[in-house]
Formats: C-alpha cells, sequence, structure tokens
C-alpha cells in the first residue's frame, strides 16, 4: 500500500466527488485481536496504551467489521491495546462510554449517531482529561462534544452528490430508506438527496428487521408506482431492496450508500446504479492513530478540522478495481 498522508486525504476526499464521485458484529468488550498488519512494518516503540472503540454498530452489518479491520491495524502498529464495543442503543452506548473511562483508558474513538445521548458520558471522558476522536457519524457536533477531530465523510455533501449523480440521469422520484429514524447521518444523506431532487420520498423501516425491511419497501414500491430510484443507506438494506424491487414488480433503479463484497459485485453486474462509498477503513484507522499521535507528541491531526474520508461514488466504471480491495476486507 502506497504512504499515506491525511493531509492528502483531507483535500483529496474534498473533491472527489465532483471528479469520480454504514452502522459490524460486536465482541462484547474484549480486547481486538492486534496481530494484523504488524507485518507490514515494526510496532512503535513508545509505550503501550489502551484505546477504546465505542460504536453504534448493529449486530451482522458488515460496514462495521471494515472500520474494525482498520482500527486493528491502526492498533498494531502504534502499540494499542484496543479495546472495540458496540451497542445500536444509544442509552446503552453511552453506558459503554462511561465504563471506558472507569477503565481510565487512554484515549476514546467514538461515533456520534446519537449525540444528545452520549453528551453527559463524553464530559465526563473529557473531564478525565481523556482525548476524544470521532469518526462516521456526528461530524457537526464533533468539537462540541470533546473530539479533537472527527474521520468520516460529510453526510450532506454525500447526499448532495447522489442528488446530483441522480438529476442528472434524470431521476425524479427517488425513495430514501432510512434504516435508523433520528440518526443524524442517515437524515443529513437524505436531506442532501431530496436538496437537489425535490420529489424525493423518505421512507423509515427498522434496519434490525431485514424481513420488514422487505415487505416495507415491497408495498412501498407497489404504492409508488412513479418511483423511479430507489435508494439505500447501507449495503445490507440495499442488497435487500434490490429483492423488494423484484417482489414488487417495479421497474425503479437501486442506487446506494456504503459498501460491502456483495454490492461491490452487484454495482460491477449492473444491477446497482452505483454506491457513495465513505471509506470505512480510514475511519477506523485514522481515528486510532489519531490518538496515539496526540498521546505521543501531543500532535491534533485535521488542525482542529474534520478529515474527510469520502464521499466517492463507486460504478460500473471503477467497481471491479474496488471490488479487489473489498474482497481484502479493506473497503
Amino acid at each position: 500500500m502506497a504512504k499515506f498522508s491525511w493531509r492528502t486525504a483531507a483535500v483529496v476526499a474534498a473533491v472527489v466527488p465532483l471528479v469520480a464521485l454504514s452502522a459490524c458484529s460486536s465482541q462484547g468488550g474484549k480486547p481486538a485481536d492486534s496481530g494484523g498488519g504488524a507485518a507490514a512494518g515494526q510496532v512503535a516503540s513508545t509505550d503501550r496504551i489502551k484505546i477504546a472503540l465505542i460504536t453504534h454498530a448493529p449486530p451482522g452489518d458488515t460496514f462495521w467489521d471494515t472500520v474494525r479491520k482498520g482500527a486493528e491495524e491502526a492498533a498494531a502498529k502504534d502499540n494499542v491495546e484496543l479495546l472495540y464495543t458496540s451497542d445500536a442503543e444509544a442509552g446503552r452506548q453511552a453506558q459503554l462510554i462511561q465504563q471506558a473511562v472507569d477503565q481510565k483508558v487512554d484515549g476514546i474513538a467514538v461515533t456520534l449517531a446519537t449525540p444528545d445521548a452520549l453528551k453527559d458520558s463524553l464530559k465526563k471522558a473529557t473531564e478525565a482529561g481523556i482525548p476524544i476522536v470521532s469518526l462516521n457519524a456526528g461530524e457537526s457536533v464533533s468539537k462540541q462534544l470533546g473530539a479533537f477531530t472527527h474521520f468520516g465523510s460529510n453526510e450532506k455533501l454525500a447526499g448532495e452528490a447522489v442528488g446530483e449523480r441522480l438529476a442528472a440521469e434524470n431521476f425524479k422520484h427517488p425513495i430514501c430508506v432510512i434504516q435508523a429514524q433520528g440518526h443524524v447521518g442517515l437524515e443529513a444523506r437524505c436531506a442532501g438527496v431530496k436538496a437537489k431532487v425535490p420529489g424525493t420520498e423518505i421512507l423509515y423501516v427498522n434496519g434490525a428487521d431485514m424481513t420488514s425491511v422487505e415487505s416495507t419497501a415491497t408495498a412501498k414500491l407497489q404504492a409508488s408506482k412513479d418511483a423511479d430510484v430507489i435508494i439505500g443507506l447501507g449495503a445490507p438494506i440495499t442488497l435487500t431492496l434490490i429483492k423488494s424491487v423484484s417482489t414488487a414488480g417495479s421497474s425503479a433503479k437501486v442506487a446506494s450508500f456504503d459498501l460491502n463484497k456483495e454490492l461491490a459485485q452487484k454495482i460491477a453486474d449492473g444491477g446497482v446504479l452505483f454506491t457513495v462509498d465513505q471509506q470505512p477503513w480510514l475511519q477506523g484507522y485514522g481515528a486510532i492513530d489519531a490518538i496515539w499521535q496526540n498521546k505521543r507528541g501531543g500532535f491534533t491531526i485535521g488542525g482542529g478540522q474534520s478529515v474527510l474520508t469520502g464521499p466517492a461514488i463507486i460504478d460500473k466504471a471503477n467497481a471491479t478495481d474496488v471490488l479487489k480491495f473489498a474482497e481484502q476486507g479493506i473497503r
């Protein structure tokens, strides 16, 4: 892999939407195996530190496996003991943050899908002198909640990029499917689409139950004969929506956000128009590495600004190349 610069990432990711232009399985808080990636280079000679990575990942969402792989590789390089926990329920995620504070970890990397529910526990982390980095969700409130930087895609920008692409291809009646009502990132994605395609309709589904997702989307497509594209906000959701389109006998096309191996194959085969990738491996890697850099030298990656890891559109033109990396679990 080529040498990587976070400054370059921030600049490149900001312009990618114009030219080229997903919440993994929890392990109950057990320390992650930090063996992966060590062969790529020497382990840091700095003192071993403990960092907690706490996400809102629902069970079985492969997006979060990719985030975790990035975090594990950074931990292996940086001589970090990585403690990974996740819970899709906001109150329980807040409890996991409190547990990390009680454990006196050296840093916390956290997703901010439901910031109001997490603010009190994050305040305690700040008061305890624990550096915080946010990733994936909550860019707009990251600094307010005590994080010194954020790794992720600007979700409104990502949504607008999708809307611009759909408008350019003359789609007028998208259905944007939100699998977790109140999730700030998902709401921003659909708001961005709607800003560019005013005819966009929002459909809320229960992302924890794929059978329910399929039936709800099928019913909506059967009732909405003018729907010309349906948009999933995560790879597992999108793969389920493909079934709904078929069952409903709809002529709607399918577009997506985020990525996994199966979705990359669908795009390469022409079954999905495109997806907008936020490059989750980079989010996990960057969040852990940023905390280590902060502990070893007081460095603040991003200079107080977010480090953008997307959006980047993947369509049939580049899906085959991306698929090679997806098969390695890093896209």
